[in-house]
């Protein structure tokens, strides 16, 4: 009887770890994870990401709502880590690593640094947990961008992070204080 019933055990424990490993699977390839660097002029930040595809979509204001806090990306909040003290947009911020959201609107974001790294989504964000918050503009991209992707382009003591996806870009500009 007790061997029977570790078999048991053991094929349920097999099932559930399977199935958790295939959603996993599953998820990464519908929003498979990515990563951007910058290190630069004494400049070091580093982003990692999902990245969610339009799929004939119409992305902001309908599958991104115009002025709802956005993960930035698919699956867990982006994370966002700075290797020493920066200006992001016009505030300053600490050394770290932050969830990076923000909350589109049709021609300006609101960019917010949260202080709870670690977070699935925005399902959990808490405002009173926010680092900073600045607004910069969005704009018409050169070309529809099928995957959401951020990417860095250098600038005078610093870098722009450029966040592209569908018709829309948002440039958000990091530097040395």
């Amino acid at each position: 009887m007790k061997r029977k019933t570790i078999y048991i055990i053991l094929g349920v424990v097999a099932v559930l770890v399977l199935v958790v490993i295939g959603y996993l699977s599953y998820t990464s390839t519908l929003s498979p994870p990515a990563t951007a660097k910058f290190t630069e002029n004494g400049l070091n930040v580093e982003l990692a990401y999902c990245q969610p595809k339009k799929k004939g979509r119409e992305i902001f204001g309908k599958l991104v709502p115009y002025g709802k806090v956005w993960r930035t990306g698919a699956n867990a909040a982006t994370k966002i880590t700075f290797g020493q003290d920066v200006q992001v947009g016009d505030k300053k911020v600490k050394k770290g690593t932050y969830a990076l959201f923000t909350i589109p609107q049709k021609d300006k974001w609101t960019v917010i640094l949260n202080a709870t790294a670690e977070q699935w989504g925005a399902f959990f964000y808490e405002e009173a947990k926010d680092v900073m918050r600045t607004e910069v503009v969005a704009q018409a991209g050169k070309a529809e961008v099928e995957a959401f992707v951020m990417s860095f382009v250098k600038i005078d003591k610093g870098a722009n992070l450029v966040l592209a996806w569908d018709k829309t870009e948002v440039i958000i500009p990091i530097t040395l204080p």
